[in-house]
C-alpha cells in the first residue's frame, strides 16, 4: 500500500539534532523566518496527509479519553459514644425463690381443676353445649326390628348407575298461605340391607302462573313395583311427566275444583296419566328395555292455592294410601278406596305403564286443622294395622304446631316389625281460613 512521503531530517546534515544531545523544543528555525501564511499552509498539508491514511493501517484511531470519575466524598465517622459507668446489678440472694407462672383462670363453665390446653386462649375454651338428640326412631312393641335404623349398603355405579344415584333419604316441604307441606321418602330396611336402590319417588311442586287464584300445589307419591328391576326409574319418570302435563292445564284444573266439576277434573288427570304411561313405554322401548321392568304406582293430590277453594282433587293408579287426621282421630281410607283398613301386604296391584287410567274424585271441604296424608304402602299398611303407630303419629302430627322437616323425618321413621318396604309420605296441614 502506498504511504505518503513524510520528510525526515537528516541526522548527518549540519544543524540536525544529534543523538544523545540535549534537544530544544521547539527546535530553532534554520534559515530565514517564513511568514505565518506559509506555516499554516504546511500544517494544513500535514493534516490532509494524516487524514488520508486508512483506518487501522499505520495509524491508531483516536478515541477521547473519558474524564476520571469524581473522587468519593470522605466517609464521615460516627462520633464516639462517651463511656459511661456500668450499672450495678441488684444483689441476688443466695436462695432466691423460684416463682411459678400465674395460673390462667378457667373459662366460664369449664370443669374445675382442668387446665386450659396449651396454645388456646382461656376465653376460647367452653364447656360442650348439650345438644338434644332425637336418637333412634321409636318403634312398636317391646323390641325394635332387627334391621339397623340408618342407611346401609349402597348400590354400585358399576352395577346400576340409575339406581346408585338415587338418594337413600329425601326430605321436602312447602308453605303457601295457610297450607303447609312436609314430605319425605326413605329407603326401606330390606333395600338397605341388600344394597338395592330406593324405588319410591315423591313430588312437591307448584303448577300454573303467578296468579294465586289459578295456581295449584301438586303432591304425588310413586311406588316402584318391588318385582320390577327398573321400577326406580319408572317411579321418577312418571312423577316428572305427570307434573309437566298437568301444568299446561293448571287454569282448567283450578276452575274444575272451584266449580267441583268432577267430569272435567277426571278427564284432565286421566289424560295426564295416559300420556305419562305412553311416554314411559316409548322411552324404555327406544333404550331397548322392557316396559314391565319399569312398573310403578302413582297417586296425587291437587290443592288450589286460592284460600276460598276448600276442595282438593285426588287421583291414583295402584295401591297406596290416603288418610285423614282430624281432631286427633285417624281415617285411614279417606278416599274410599277399600284398601286401607286391613294392614295386610298386597303384592298384586295396578301399575303404569300397563294401566293408563286413574281413579279420581274431588274431596272436601277440607277443614282448618285437618291433616291429609298421601303415602305409599310402606306407610299406609302399618298405619292401618298397628295402633301404636297411629297413636304416635297422631301425637306428633295432630298438634297445632307443624313439625319441622327434620322432626317430620324422624317421626315418619316409626318402626313396626315385618314392614321393611320403602316409605314415602306427603302431608298437607290445612291452616285457618284467611
Amino acid at each position: 500500500m502506498h504511504q505518503p512521503d513524510i520528510h525526515q531530517p537528516d541526522m548527518h546534515q549540519p544543524g540536525a539534532p544529534q543523538p544523545g544531545a540535549p534537544q530544544e523544543w521547539p527546535p530553532p528555525a534554520s534559515g530565514p523566518e517564513e511568514p505565518p501564511e506559509a506555516g499554516q499552509a504546511r500544517a494544513d498539508a500535514l493534516d490532509e496527509a494524516w487524514n488520508s491514511l486508512p483506518s487501522g493501517v499505520g495509524a491508531v484511531a483516536y478515541r477521547p479519553v473519558p474524564p476520571p470519575p469524581p473522587a468519593p466524598e470522605p466517609f464521615a465517622l460516627p462520633e464516639p459514644v462517651p463511656e459511661t459507668a456500668p450499672v450495678p446489678h441488684a444483689p441476688v440472694p443466695e436462695s432466691a425463690p423460684v416463682l411459678a407462672p400465674a395460673p390462667v383462670p378457667a373459662a366460664e363453665g369449664a370443669p374445675a381443676g382442668e387446665p386450659t390446653p396449651p396454645g388456646v386462649a382461656a376465653e376460647a375454651v367452653r364447656a360442650p353445649v348439650a345438644v338434644p338428640l332425637l336418637g333412634p326412631p321409636r318403634h312398636s312393641g317391646p323390641k325394635p326390628p332387627l334391621y339397623a335404623p340408618h342407611p346401609g349398603t349402597l348400590p354400585s355405579v358399576r352395577d346400576d348407575l340409575d339406581g346408585a344415584v338415587v338418594a337413600d333419604i329425601v326430605v321436602d316441604g312447602a308453605t303457601h298461605g295457610a297450607l303447609t307441606v312436609r314430605a319425605a321418602s326413605i329407603r326401606g330396611d330390606s333395600h338397605r340391607y341388600e344394597g338395592g336402590p330406593r324405588q319410591d319417588a315423591l313430588c312437591v311442586t307448584r303448577l300454573g302462573g303467578p296468579d294465586p287464584t289459578n295456581g295449584l300445589l301438586l303432591l304425588t307419591v310413586a311406588d316402584g313395583v318391588g318385582s320390577a328391576a327398573r321400577s326406580h326409574i319408572g317411579s321418577h319418570e312418571v312423577s316428572r311427566s305427570v307434573a309437566l302435563f298437568l301444568d299446561r292445564y293448571a287454569e282448567q284444573l283450578a276452575e274444575s275444583l272451584r266449580a267441583r266439576e268432577e267430569p272435567t277434573f277426571s278427564a284432565l288427570v286421566n289424560s295426564a296419566v295416559g300420556s305419562a304411561a305412553e311416554g314411559l313405554a316409548r322411552s324404555v322401548a327406544e333404550r331397548g328395555g322392557h316396559p314391565a321392568d319399569h312398573a310403578t304406582t302413582l297417586r296425587g293430590l291437587l290443592v288450589p292455592l286460592d284460600p276460598q277453594v276448600r276442595h282438593r282433587g285426588f287421583f291414583a293408579v295402584g295401591d297406596g294410601g290416603g288418610a285423614l287426621l282430624r281432631e286427633g282421630v285417624w281415617t285411614v281410607d279417606v278416599f274410599g278406596e277399600g284398601q286401607g283398613g286391613s294392614g295386610v301386604i298386597d303384592t298384586g296391584t295396578e301399575a303404569l305403564p300397563g294401566s293408563r287410567f286413574a281413579r279420581s274424585l274431588i274431596y272436601g271441604p277440607a277443614l282448618p286443622g285437618d291433616l291429609l296424608v298421601l303415602c305409599t304402602d310402606g306407610l299406609s299398611t302399618p298405619l292401618a294395622g298397628d295402633p301404636g303407630m297411629r297413636d304416635f303419629l297422631a301425637g306428633a302430627w295432630g298438634s297445632a304446631e307443624v313439625p319441622g322437616p327434620v322432626d317430620f323425618l324422624w317421626q315418619l321413621q316409626y318402626r313396626v316389625k315385618s314392614y321393611d318396604d320403602d316409605r314415602t309420605a306427603v302431608c298437607l296441614w290445612e291452616g285457618p281460613e284467611e
